[in-house]
């Protein structure tokens, strides 16, 4: 093997980016599993849990499944900060070596974080058991399990470094899947640990060893062996980078980490905010469950324009701006009509899906469903454009766009939750994305990215509306014409639809049609 990276972004695409395509369908096939990963993980091992344990131990389980997630803060914008040095070193004349002592460096500092923190997080649980904190006195091996879950999490951190080259170097999916490999064999050992011991610390050791497994084996063996540039000695091992230097990469790295704050609390924060202002404890659930589909939609758009980050990332990074603004435009529509279509068959059938998974025993607030579902459509297009930010170093247009949106929704939720309830933070969530994430960030960058960006905004929004009501209408004659009840008449309903809309997406299956429509795309 030499150190050249045969499949990097831009070497091996063809005239017709069949290298590019391959990549994309790669990561979006990675991320839409691991999405399902996440949900079996979230929802379905639930039964298994209750199965042994009390709901009170599935309660400190949750809580410490929720500790580990929030660990994510911790990487604080690295990661984003190391892919953008990455990219920049595309254009370089020693790209390799440069990447080399670049991934070295911020390896010192990752492995720094990781001890750093795990010797607080072991003098914190020791000073103030989170048993006592959280409320979890009667439970056994709580305190353990939690040391185990976040002190794991974080010597965990350093897989973010080995995948950020991933994804520069054309092996997002490659990373993904091994993420994906991880997670099922850590519900697996969830399982066996769960019915043979029984015990929380048992399960939580299941989970985090699958995490280090991968760590290790991403960062020491895979990551060495499909780049060897990382093996080769381009400076001595004993030189370490500077104080100032390392807190520097800190600074930078600040306003990847105020986006992605800013994402968690979208998603996150609303939850808390109506669960502190509303009474109604029934109004709160409605809320929490109506969320949930709501933040699907999200995370399926950010998962799918992922992939796109770093093709992106590096057609900027070589200053191949027509290829730049040819994909941009193409990749916007692409999350646009997914986001909508989705949307669209959601509309006419999540009362029936509501009333089915709560079996009715949480009333159906129709206007705060069609408010996050059509906001979810709405703010799709933004999402693409947070992604090529963040893959293009645009730090100040971050920290400014995105702090703001987080102020803005703050003082939204603080003026409307207490007049209107869950619908108020519905609004809140909705008004900043559009007002701020779509129309100031997601503009900002299609105005610097594209030729016409008044005109692909129109475009965006005539394929929007033609999606999303076409879907609706279709959804709502079949629920008109077969009217009943129950899951077969539910799953009925929507395979329905799907035949419906299939049939008449069919004729993009032509590739000439496709071709066409392509040209037609506002660049």
């Amino acid at each position: 093997m030499t150190d050249t990276q045969t499949d990097a972004p831009g070497k091996a695409d063809g005239p017709d980016g069949a290298g590019r395509a391959r990549r994309l369908v790669h990561g979006w096939s990675a991320n839409l599993v691991q999405m399902g990963l996440g949900l079996t993980q979230q929802l379905l091992l639930i039964p298994a849990f209750l199965h042994v344990w009390s709901g009170d131990m599935l309660a400190a389980w949750l809580a410490i499944y929720a500790a580990g997630g929030l660990v994510v803060v911790a990487d604080g914008g690295l990661q984003l900060r190391a892919i953008n040095r990455f990219l920049a070193f595309r254009s370089c004349v020693d790209c390799d070596g440069r990447t080399a002592r670049s991934y070295r460096a911020m390896l010192r500092i990752y492995l720094a974080i990781a001890t750093g923190l795990g010797v607080l997080l072991c003098a914190a649980i020791s000073l103030a058991p989170p048993s006592a904190v959280l409320g979890f006195h009667a439970t056994p091996t709580f305190d353990a399990a939690m040391l185990v879950m976040t002190l794991g999490m974080v010597l965990s951190l350093p897989a973010n470094l080995a995948s950020g080259l991933y994804r520069v170097r054309g092996q997002y999916g490659r990373v993904i899947w091994l993420q994906n490999a991880a997670l099922l064999l850590g519900q697996i050992a969830q399982l066996v640990a769960l019915f043979t011991f029984g015990s929380l610390l048992a399960v939580a050791i299941a989970f985090v060893a699958m995490q280090l497994l991968f760590t290790i084996f991403v960062a020491g063996f895979d990551a060495p062996r499909l780049f060897p540039f990382l093996r080769r000695a381009t400076k001595p091992a004993r030189v370490a980078p500077s104080w100032r230097w390392s807190m520097g990469q800190f600074g930078r790295a600040l306003p990847f980490a105020v986006a992605n704050v800013t994402e968690l609390a979208l998603v996150n924060v609303p939850v808390l905010l109506v669960s502190a202002m509303v009474t109604d404890r029934v109004t709160v659930a409605q809320w929490g469950l109506t969320r949930v589909i709501a933040s699907l939609v999200r995370g399926l758009c950010l998962q799918v324009a992922l992939p796109f980050g770093a093709e992106l990332g590096h057609d900027y990074a070589i200053g191949d701006i027509e290829r730049l603004r040819r994909h941009y435009a193409y990749g916007s529509v692409f999350v646009t009509g997914l986001a909508c279509l989705v949307v669209s068959g959601m509309l006419p059938f999540w009362p029936d899906f509501f009333a089915l998974w709560t079996h009715g025993s949480i009333p159906y607030d129709g206007p705060l469903a069609v408010t996050l579902l059509l906001g979810s459509a709405a703010v799709a297009p933004s999402l693409l454009a947070l992604v090529f930010a963040s893959h293009s170093n645009r730090g100040e247009l971050l920290i400014r766009t995105k702090g703001l949106q987080l102020v803005v929704f703050l003082a939204l939720s603080f003026l409307l939750i207490p007049r209107l309830g869950p619908l108020g933070a519905a609004f809140a969530v909705v008004a900043s994305d559009i007002l701020i994430q779509f129309g100031l960030l997601g503009w900002v960058i299609m105005r610097q990215t594209l030729r016409g960006p008044f005109r692909h905004v129109a475009f965006l929004l005539l394929m929007a509306v033609a999606i999303v009501a076409a879907g609706w209408l279709i959804g709502r004659a079949i629920t008109a014409l077969a009217p009943g009840g129950g899951l077969a008449h539910f799953i009925a309903e929507c395979a329905a639809w799907l035949v419906v809309v299939g049939a008449l997406a069919s004729p993009l299956l032509s590739k000439a049609l496709c071709e066409r429509l392509r040209a037609l795309v506002p660049a």
